[in-house]
Protein backbone atom coordinates (compact mmCIF):
# COMPACT_ATOMS: atom_id res chain seq x y z
CA UNK A 1 0.00 0.00 0.00
CA UNK A 2 1.18 3.50 -1.04
CA UNK A 3 1.78 5.99 1.83
CA UNK A 4 -0.52 8.56 0.33
CA UNK A 5 -4.20 8.43 -1.17
CA UNK A 6 -5.72 10.68 -3.01
CA UNK A 7 -10.19 10.94 -3.31
CA UNK A 8 -9.72 12.26 -7.04
CA UNK A 9 -12.11 12.75 -9.86
CA UNK A 10 -10.73 12.88 -13.38
CA UNK A 11 -13.30 15.25 -14.26
CA UNK A 12 -12.14 17.99 -11.81
CA UNK A 13 -9.68 20.35 -13.29
CA UNK A 14 -8.21 20.85 -9.61
CA UNK A 15 -8.54 17.03 -8.74
CA UNK A 16 -6.02 16.71 -11.66
CA UNK A 17 -3.93 19.28 -11.15
CA UNK A 18 -2.85 17.88 -7.34
CA UNK A 19 -2.28 14.48 -8.86
CA UNK A 20 0.04 15.72 -11.40
CA UNK A 21 1.67 18.10 -8.59
CA UNK A 22 2.26 14.81 -6.35
CA UNK A 23 3.43 12.87 -9.72
CA UNK A 24 5.82 15.30 -10.62
CA UNK A 25 7.03 15.09 -6.83
CA UNK A 26 7.67 11.62 -7.31
CA UNK A 27 5.06 10.48 -4.65
CA UNK A 28 3.65 7.10 -4.92
CA UNK A 29 -0.05 7.60 -4.69
CA UNK A 30 -3.31 5.43 -4.08
CA UNK A 31 -5.92 6.46 -6.70
CA UNK A 32 -9.38 6.51 -5.31
CA UNK A 33 -12.11 7.42 -7.30
CA UNK A 34 -14.31 8.24 -5.03
CA UNK A 35 -17.44 9.43 -7.51
CA UNK A 36 -16.89 5.48 -8.72
CA UNK A 37 -16.05 3.75 -5.39
CA UNK A 38 -18.68 5.47 -2.98
CA UNK A 39 -17.18 6.72 0.58
CA UNK A 40 -18.91 5.77 3.41
CA UNK A 41 -20.09 7.74 6.57
CA UNK A 42 -17.84 6.26 8.29
CA UNK A 43 -14.90 6.66 6.19
CA UNK A 44 -16.24 10.46 5.58
CA UNK A 45 -16.13 10.77 9.14
CA UNK A 46 -12.37 9.35 9.20
CA UNK A 47 -11.51 11.97 6.83
CA UNK A 48 -12.92 14.65 8.02
CA UNK A 49 -11.47 14.43 11.52
CA UNK A 50 -7.80 13.64 9.44
CA UNK A 51 -8.96 17.09 7.78
CA UNK A 52 -9.59 19.16 11.01
CA UNK A 53 -12.62 20.63 9.80
CA UNK A 54 -16.72 19.96 9.67
CA UNK A 55 -18.94 18.27 7.06
CA UNK A 56 -20.26 21.80 5.56
CA UNK A 57 -16.31 22.85 4.81
CA UNK A 58 -15.49 19.69 2.77
CA UNK A 59 -18.72 20.21 0.39
CA UNK A 60 -19.31 21.36 -2.83
CA UNK A 61 -22.42 24.04 -1.74
CA UNK A 62 -22.70 25.13 -5.79
CA UNK A 63 -23.64 21.78 -6.44
CA UNK A 64 -27.39 21.34 -7.79
CA UNK A 65 -27.72 17.99 -5.08
CA UNK A 66 -26.81 20.57 -2.33
CA UNK A 67 -29.48 23.14 -3.10
CA UNK A 68 -31.98 20.08 -4.47
CA UNK A 69 -31.62 18.65 -0.42
CA UNK A 70 -32.22 21.51 0.87
CA UNK A 71 -28.94 21.49 2.83
CA UNK A 72 -27.81 24.90 3.09
CA UNK A 73 -30.36 25.21 6.69
CA UNK A 74 -29.17 21.69 7.63
CA UNK A 75 -26.94 22.49 11.01
CA UNK A 76 -27.21 18.45 11.63
CA UNK A 77 -23.42 17.42 11.30
CA UNK A 78 -24.53 13.87 10.67
CA UNK A 79 -26.91 14.22 7.95
CA UNK A 80 -24.49 16.58 6.21
CA UNK A 81 -21.79 13.55 6.24
CA UNK A 82 -24.99 11.20 5.06
CA UNK A 83 -25.92 13.69 2.12
CA UNK A 84 -22.31 13.44 0.73
CA UNK A 85 -21.96 9.51 1.05
CA UNK A 86 -25.36 9.62 -1.14
CA UNK A 87 -24.12 11.96 -3.30
CA UNK A 88 -20.29 12.14 -3.75
CA UNK A 89 -20.92 15.07 -6.29
CA UNK A 90 -20.92 17.20 -3.00
CA UNK A 91 -17.72 16.44 -1.57
CA UNK A 92 -15.08 18.48 -2.34
CA UNK A 93 -11.72 17.77 -4.31
CA UNK A 94 -8.78 16.63 -4.30
CA UNK A 95 -8.33 15.02 -0.64
CA UNK A 96 -4.93 13.69 -0.35
CA UNK A 97 -4.19 11.32 2.93
CA UNK A 98 -0.91 10.76 4.50
CA UNK A 99 -0.95 8.57 7.46
CA UNK A 100 -3.66 10.38 10.06
CA UNK A 101 -3.04 14.03 8.10
CA UNK A 102 -4.77 14.73 5.15
CA UNK A 103 -4.98 18.14 3.12
CA UNK A 104 -7.74 19.21 0.66
CA UNK A 105 -6.66 20.28 -2.55
CA UNK A 106 -8.41 23.78 -3.07
CA UNK A 107 -6.14 25.44 -4.24
CA UNK A 108 -4.09 22.36 -5.85
CA UNK A 109 -0.74 23.39 -4.61
CA UNK A 110 -2.33 22.49 -0.55
CA UNK A 111 -1.48 19.16 -1.56
CA UNK A 112 2.41 19.67 -1.14
CA UNK A 113 1.80 20.23 2.67
CA UNK A 114 2.09 17.09 2.68
CA UNK A 115 5.18 16.05 1.58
Amino acid sequence: MSTYQIWHNPRCSKSRQALALLEEKGVEVEVIKYMDTLKSVDELKEVLEKLNICARELMRTTEDDYKALNLKDENDEQKLIEAMASHPKLIQRAIVIKGNKAVLGRPPEKVLELL
